[in-house]
């Protein structure tokens, strides 16, 4: 995956993010929330909300925020109806695409993600159908600034834990099995690296490019469309987009 276009990915992301920030914390409210529904509320002994946080901190979300959702749901405050169902399909051109939803109303959401998959040339698939394409990892990315000393990075990040590496032309990409997530995020955060990403994802073993115009502007219109759905929490997809 070229390094230039996962960074635009990021950058388009996080211009998103600051676009639509109440939409944001509420959806990174409700994985925080569902983290504690599932393990507790004491990050030390739920792996699972320890991730969750990492990723709310990498997009800006308050501590106040974060601490108000925890203690939200430890008073058994959320809606125990909600339920995680992935669904799996291909964009224009055969993209893989997956998408994790939350929601309270499976029909509503099934029906929802299959006409945005429709209406944008897309199909959505059987479960299985694209997810062996796509490795469960770690990953944080981390900006190349004048300040970073290269070698003393990649030495933090591989003692905490890390997998790899991966140097860029404008970014660093620190990627970690997932169990290990948390433990090399926080130790790359107590050395004062600032991430521009931060959460267990599901990375791409191969990419796919789209040359037709069309293509491209339905696909993004496709992610774009899925991004502002309430129900759902995350995509991925495999498109390799060009530079900007």
């Amino acid at each position: 995956m070229s390094g230039h276009s996962k960074w635009n990915n990021i950058r388009h992301k996080k211009e998103k993010t600051d676009a639509q920030k109440g939409k944001i914390f509420t959806k990174l409210g409700k994985e925080i929330a569902m983290a504690v529904k599932a393990g507790g509320p004491d990050p030390n002994s739920n792996s699972r909300l320890k991730d969750a946080i990492a990723k709310a901190k990498a997009n800006n979300m308050p501590n106040d925020n974060i601490m108000r959702s925890i203690k939200k749901a430890s008073g058994d405050q959320i809606d125990d109806n909600y339920e995680e169902i992935v669904y799996e399909g291909y964009g224009p051109g055969g993209v893989a695409v997956i998408v994790e939803t939350l929601t309270d109303n499976r029909n509503r959401t099934a029906g929802d993600i299959r006409h945005l998959f429709d209406k944008f040339g897309g199909n959505l698939g059987t479960a299985g159908c694209v997810s062996f394409m796509f490795d469960k990892r770690g990953q944080i990315i981390i900006e190349k600034t004048e300040n970073i000393n290269e070698d003393n990075l990649m030495m933090t990040a591989l003692e905490a834990g890390a997998l790899d590496v991966v140097v860029e032309d404008e970014y660093y990409e620190i990627i970690t099995d997932p169990l290990d997530f948390s433990v090399v995020a926080e130790t790359l955060e107590k050395e004062g690296y600032k991430f521009e990403n931060a959460e267990v994802a599901m990375i791409p073993k191969t990419t796919t490019t789209l040359t037709n115009e069309d293509m491209i502007a339905n696909m993004e219109k496709l992610i774009d469309r899925l991004e502002d759905h309430d129900d759902v929490q995350n995509i991925y997809h495999n498109w390799e987009q060009d530079d900007d």
